[in-house]
C-alpha cells in the first residue's frame, strides 16, 4: 500500500490511576526526522521510542508527545520547606524596611513553589510496567498515523498512475510522429533549399541522401524513446507494490526529466517539439506528487 507522508495518530492509555495519551504528527521530508516530547523523568525512552517508531515509518518529519497526567487522587501535596524559608526571610526584610504589617501563613502558602503537588511515586517494578504499557501504546498510535497515511497514500497512488499513463501516452506519441521518418526529414530539406537564393531547389541527389542520412542520425530518439518506455513500466510496478518507494520514484522523475530534455533537444520538427513540451510538464507534475510519497 502507497503511503503519504503527511498524517497523524493517536492513542491512550492507563495504569494504576496514571493515564497518557500520545500524539504523532507527520508532514514531508526528506528522510526521517522524529522529534520526541517526553514529560520530565522519562528522558531514558527517548531512544527506544525512537528506534520503534523508525521500524515502522521510513520517511518524514514527526513531532511526537507524550502527555501524562493522575487520575483517581494519585497526587500528593508536599510543602517545600527551602522554598518556604527563602520567602519567609524576603518576607521579613521587606516588612522591616517597609513598616508593613507581618503576613500571614495563608499569604505565604500562597505564593507559587511553597506548596508543590506531587505525583505519587511508583515502584520500580510498576514503573517498568508503566513503561512497558506507554510503549506498546505508541505502537498503536504509530499504527494510527500510517493507517492515515495510506489513506491519502490510495489518493495520492490515483494520481501517479494517471501521470505515469500520460508519459506512457506521449511517448507513444513521440514514438508514431510522422516527422521522424527519413522521407519527412527528406521533404523538409528541399523546403529549406528551395527558400536558399540561386539553389532553386537543385541538389545532388546523392548529396541529399547524404544529408538526409546525417540529419536522421543525429534526430534518432530511438534509445530516449526505449528509456522513457521502461522508466514508465518501472514506475507504475513501484506504485503498485506500495511504500516505502518516494526516493525511488523521485530518482526515476529525474530519468524521465533527462529523457525528455534530450527528445527536445534532437527534435527535428514542431509537433516532436510539442509532445516534448507536455512531456516536461507531466513530467515535473510526477516529480512534485513523488515528494509526497513515503
Amino acid at each position: 500500500m502507497l503511503r503519504s507522508m503527511t498524517g497523524f495518530g493517536r492513542s491512550e492509555g492507563q495504569l494504576d490511576g496514571v493515564g497518557w495519551n500520545w500524539e504523532l504528527r507527520a508532514v514531508n521530508g526528506k528522510n526521517l526526522d522524529i522529534r520526541l516530547r517526553l514529560p520530565s523523568g522519562y528522558e531514558r525512552m527517548e531512544q527506544v521510542a525512537k528506534k520503534q517508531i523508525a521500524e515502522e515509518i521510513s520517511r518524514g518529519n514527526l513531532q511526537v508527545s507524550l502527555s501524562l497526567g493522575r487520575r483517581g487522587g494519585a497526587t500528593a501535596t508536599v510543602l517545600n520547606e527551602d522554598m518556604l524559608e527563602r520567602v519567609i526571610a524576603a518576607i521579613e526584610k521587606i516588612e522591616s524596611i517597609s513598616q508593613r504589617a507581618p503576613s500571614s501563613a495563608a499569604d505565604i502558602l500562597a505564593i507559587r513553589g511553597v506548596l508543590d503537588t506531587n505525583d505519587a511515586e511508583l515502584g520500580e517494578d510498576q514503573q517498568k510496567k508503566l513503561e512497558a504499557m506507554m510503549l506498546e501504546s505508541l505502537r498503536q498510535a504509530t499504527a494510527a498515523l500510517n493507517q492515515n497515511r495510506e489513506q491519502e497514500g490510495a489518493a495520492l497512488s490515483t494520481i501517479l498512475l494517471g501521470l505515469v499513463r500520460q508519459v506512457k501516452d506521449l511517448t507513444d506519441a513521440a514514438e508514431n510522429d510522422p516527422s521522424r521518418s527519413s522521407e519527412a526529414i527528406a521533404e523538409r530539406l528541399q523546403e529549406q533549399l528551395n527558400r536558399i537564393d540561386g539553389l532553386n531547389g537543385e541538389l545532388d541527389g546523392e548529396r541529399l541522401h547524404q544529408e538526409v542520412a546525417l540529419l536522421a542520425t543525429k534526430a534518432d530518439i530511438r534509445e530516449e524513446l526505449d528509456r522513457l518506455a521502461a522508466h514508465t513500466t518501472a514506475a507504475a510496478d513501484l506504485i503498485r507494490n506500495g511504500s516505502p518507494i518516494g526516493r525511488k520514484l523521485e530518482f526515476l522523475a529525474q530519468e524521465f526529466n533527462r529523457e525528455c530534455n534530450t527528445l527536445c533537444s534532437k527534435s527535428n520538427a514542431v509537433s516532436l517539439t510539442n509532445i516534448g513540451l507536455e512531456l516536461k510538464v507531466v513530467i515535473d507534475q510526477f516529480r512534485e506528487q513523488c515528494l509526497n510519497v513515503e
